[in-house]
C-alpha cells in the first residue's frame, strides 16, 4: 500500500503555529510514503515564506514530496520578477521541476503546473499538457492507482465557485479519464470535497475530484477549517481502487482527526 499526505493551500506567512505542530504529529503518525503539496505554498511568494517550508518539510519524516506550484507562488508586488522569473523562490525551495512525478509499483502521481504568470487567479491546462499527461498515463502499469495533481479544480460542488474552475478542465478530463486516470488531486479554493466526476458526464472510467482544504493558513472559510486529505492504494492493488480520508484540525483538540472516509473505484 502507498500512502499520499495530500497538503494543499498552507500559505506560509499566514500559517498557524499550533496547526503547522499538529500536522508534523500527523505525519509523524500516519508515516505517508510521498507529500503531495497541491500550490500555494506560500502567501505571496517572498524568500522568508519559502524558507519557512522548506524548513518545516525538512523536519518531517517524509523523504519523498512532490509539489506544483499555486498563483500565490509568483510575485504579485515584484511585477520584474514575476514577468522574467516567476518560479525562483519556488524552484530554491522545491528544485527545478516544475512538474515533477512519482511512481510505485502500486501509484503513480504526475504534477501538473496549471498557473500562469499572466494570470493572477485563474489556472489552464494546456493542449500539451493534457496530451503528455495523457500519454504517461497510458504508459501506467495495470496495477497502478493512477493520480494527476493539480493547483485549481477541474469541478467545484457550488456554482458560486464555478469562476475557481481551472480553464481546459472539459478536455482534460475527457482525455485523463479515456487515458486511464482514477483521481485528480487539487486545491485553490479552501475547500475539501470529493466529486465523481463520471456521474456529471459520460467517461470512459470512472474518475474522481478530490480536493483538499487550506492545510495551515489562518486564511480559512466560514464553513471550513483547516483539512488535510490522506489517499491509500488498495490492499492489495486492485485496479482505480484507493480510500480518501479527509482529516480536520480541532480548535478543542488541538489535533487533526479523521473526519471522514471514502472508498473510491
Amino acid at each position: 500500500m502507498t500512502v499520499l499526505l495530500h497538503v494543499s493551500d498552507p500559505h506560509f506567512g499566514t500559517e498557524r503555529a499550533p496547526v503547522v505542530q499538529a500536522l508534523a504529529r500527523l505525519e509523524l503518525e500516519l508515516e505517508p510514503d510521498l507529500l503531495v503539496l497541491s500550490g500555494d505554498v506560500t502567501q505571496r511568494a517572498r524568500s522568508a515564506e519559502f524558507a519557512a517550508a522548506k524548513a518545516f518539510i525538512e523536519k518531517l519524516s517524509v523523504r519523498r514530496v512532490l509539489a506544483i506550484p499555486g498563483n500565490h507562488d509568483i510575485p504579485l508586488f515584484n511585477v520584474a520578477a514575476r514577468a522574467a522569473s516567476p518560479y525562483a523562490g519556488f524552484q530554491r525551495a522545491f528544485g527545478p521541476e516544475l512538474e515533477p512525478s512519482s511512481s510505485d509499483a502500486d501509484c503513480l502521481v504526475l504534477g501538473v503546473k496549471t498557473t500562469r504568470r499572466y494570470r493572477h487567479v485563474d489556472g489552464e491546462i494546456s493542449e500539451e499538457q493534457r496530451e503528455r499527461i495523457a500519454k504517461r498515463l497510458r504508459e501506467a502499469s495495470p496495477a497502478q492507482l493512477r493520480v494527476v495533481v493539480l493547483h485549481q479544480p477541474v469541478a467545484v460542488p457550488r456554482p458560486a465557485e464555478q469562476k475557481n474552475v481551472v480553464h481546459g478542465h472539459a478536455a482534460a478530463v475527457r482525455s485523463w479519464s479515456e487515458a486511464g486516470a482514477d483521481v485528480l488531486l487539487a486545491g485553490h479554493i479552501h475547500l475539501p470535497f470529493v466529486l465523481p466526476l463520471h456521474d456529471a458526464e459520460p467517461l470512459p472510467r470512472p474518475l474522481w475530484a478530490v480536493n483538499a482544504g487550506t492545510a495551515l493558513s489562518s486564511r480559512v472559510r466560514y464553513d471550513a477549517g483547516n483539512s488535510v486529505n490522506v489517499v491509500r492504494t488498495a490492499d492489495p492493488p486492485r485496479a482505480g481502487r484507493c480510500s480518501v480520508e479527509h482529516w480536520t484540525y480541532s480548535e478543542p483538540r488541538g489535533d487533526f482527526l479523521l473526519s471522514a472516509r471514502l472508498e473510491l473505484g
